[in-house]
Formats: C-alpha cells, structure tokens, sequence
C-alpha cells in the first residue's frame, strides 16, 4: 500500500479516536502494523499527525482560546488564569515526556502493551462510573488549581499508549467531581498544549526519518486528521449529555483480546 493510502487511513483514525476514551496512539499502532507500516518513521507520523487534531479543538472551541488570549476578567477560565490553569495541566506531563521519550517509544510502541493498556483503561471507566461522583463542577470556569493539578497528574498515564489522555483527564476531573461534559470540554483544551509540544518535539528529533516525497502524505494526513476530529468533537460532546462512557469502556474491554491474539 502507498504512503499516501497510509496516510489517509492514518488520518482518519487519528482524528475519530484523539478526543475520544479510546486511545489514538493505540489504534494508530495496531492499525498502521495491520497497514505494514511500523519502525521509527512510523511512529514519528503518528505524532506528527496529530496536529490536525490540535487545529479541530482550536476551531471548534475558538471562543475559549480568544478568551485565554484576550484577557479581561480575572475569574472564570479565561487570560492569564485560564493560560496559568492549563499550563499547570500541562508540566507534568511535558517533564515525564522529555524524561522518558526514547524509553515510552522503545518499549510500549507496540500492540501487546496497548492491548493491556485498553483492557486496564476500560476497567478504570467502568469503576469511576459506578461511583457517581456528585458533580460539582458543571463549568469550566469552575475548574480551579487544584483540578488542574490532579487533572494533570492523571494525564501522566497517557503516556502508556493505549490508556488514552482523553480518557485519563476525564476520569482524573470526574473523580474531582467535573461533570462529563465538562471534563470532556477541559480535556479538549488541555490536549492543545500537550500535543503541541509532543509534535514540535518529535519533528525536531525526527524529521529525518522523511523522505521529500512524504510531505504530500503528511499533509493529507492532516488535512484528514482535522476533519475527523472537527467531526468527532461535536459528536462526542453531545452525546455526553445523554450518555455515560461505558460503551466506550466496553468497547475497549472487547478489543484488546482481540489485538492480543493478532500480535501474540
């Protein structure tokens, strides 16, 4: 299969699955190892890609990001509270990063530790559910610092593919009582930092690995990636003011057998 076919069905995995409590990393690594496409400059595209997605939440949440950029006043998720909320987020996970890199890359960029990163992921989902946490927060301009710091913390297990940042930042605000649709909404913003330095990150160490005839592929690969996730934003968010996150707790319960058995 070419690389622009890869690209595209890269893309398309990549935006439907960033923002949803299933992983992205995880299904881009099964997929694209289905696809025959793995190794080190696999693994950089699937960062890389991951930009689209970023461009989707700014769009879609544009009014929250000109709010951070404004100003104005002081309460509330907006200027430099707002800015200083996600960036207290954001470190923890920047640092484990920069930490381990090369480590998180060698050793779980591959289907067998994502397959027991969905099954323990889902399991989490399930728990948090049939705990109904009062919901005290039913805004994001009633998340303070001590959300964003424990919100933070929890966004550290993403760095496991399989287990999701979605899915880790929304259990980690449900548990500090966010309800969904909030949490949902701070895990969109709060990817935006995260995957921004990850991307910059990995182009800088790694935009050797292309080739001048991969550009093309990863420019689709965006452009696809950004629609999906555009599509998958609004989806998610409103279906979350009908229902819970179990089915997406067993879906990842049912396919990680399935990824175990086919890479096994």
């Amino acid at each position: 299969m070419s690389f622009l076919w890869i690209a595209l069905i890269l893309g398309i995995v990549e935006g439907l699955t960033e923002f949803l409590p299933v992983s992205s990393t995880g299904h881009l690594i099964v997929v694209g190892r289905l696809l025959g496409f793995d190794g080190p400059r696999a693994a950089t595209f699937e960062v890389i890609i991951q930009f689209g997605a970023i461009l989707a939440v700014v769009v879609v949440e544009r009014r929250v990001f000109i709010g951070l950029l404004a100003g104005g006043r002081r309460d509330g998720f907006s200027g430099l509270r707002g800015c200083t909320l996600l960036a207290i987020t954001t470190v923890p996970m920047l640092i484990l990063g920069a930490l381990l890199h090369g480590w998180i890359k060698t050793m779980l960029f591959h289907p067998l530790p994502v397959a027991l990163a969905l099954l323990t992921g889902g399991i989490g989902i399930l728990v948090v559910e049939r705990l109904q946490t009062e919901n005290r927060i039913d805004s994001i301009d009633g998340i303070g610092y001590r959300e964003a710091v424990w919100i933070g913390l929890a966004q550290c297990l993403a760095m496991w593919p399989g287990m999701s940042r979605a899915a880790a930042t929304i259990l980690g605000g449900r548990l500090l009582g966010l309800e969904r649709r909030t949490a949902a909404i701070y895990s969109f913003l709060a990817a935006v930092p995260v995957l921004a330095a990850a991307t910059g990150y990995d182009l800088l160490r790694s935009y050797d690995q292309f080739q001048p005839g991969d550009w093309l592929g990863l420019g689709i690969g965006l452009i696809v990636s950004f629609l999906a996730a555009w599509a998958a934003v609004r989806s998610f968010v409103a279906l979350l003011g009908r229902f819970t996150l179990r089915p997406f707790a067993w879906y990842r319960i049912a396919i990680a057998p399935v990824i175990y058995f086919l890479f096994r």
